[in-house]
């Protein structure tokens, strides 16, 4: 029987995807808890629409990604933190107060879980950032900590 699978099936195959499979696994399991619809001409077509407009709007959020990260390369935000007599800062510069200074700085959202810090930033000076915006898309982010 030729089925349009509704949702991610292990061992079968991914949402959207057409599988043959035997009748009564269709019957008795895939069809009854809606994993699956029968492959007629009418949801067949409905899949084809459904994958042309995600498609679609993968590529708007692709070439959103982009001139996102475009506009972050031409950016320095700067992150004040407060420090002692040494230089060393009282904590460390976290991805939630970058994202801050871009907000505040730029007006541009980032999510502070995009922002990958290899080692956390405790001492002052400039720094660059991994971002990852998704679809494949990660930027550099430029920051400087200075003294509050």
């Amino acid at each position: 029987m030729k089925l349009i699978l509704n949702q991610d099936v292990k061992g079968l195959g991914k949402k959207g995807e057409i599988k043959e499979v035997a009748d009564g696994y269709a019957r008795n399991f895939l069809l009854p808890k809606k994993m699956a619809v029968e492959a007629t001409s009418d949801n067949l077509n409905a899949a084809k629409i459904k994958e042309k407009a995600r498609l679609h709007q993968l590529a708007e959020d692709k070439a959103a990604a982009e001139a996102l990260a475009v506009k972050l390369e031409s950016c320095v935000a700067k992150v004040r933190a407060k420090a002692g007599a040494s230089g060393k800062l009282f904590g460390a510069v976290t991805s939630d107060e970058i994202a801050a200074a871009f907000k505040e700085q730029f007006n541009i959202e980032l999510d502070k879980k995009k922002i990958r810090q290899d080692e956390p930033i405790k001492q002052f000076g400039s720094y660059d950032l991994k971002a990852k915006l998704g679809s494949e898309v990660s930027a550099t982010l430029h920051i400087v900590v200075i003294e509050e």
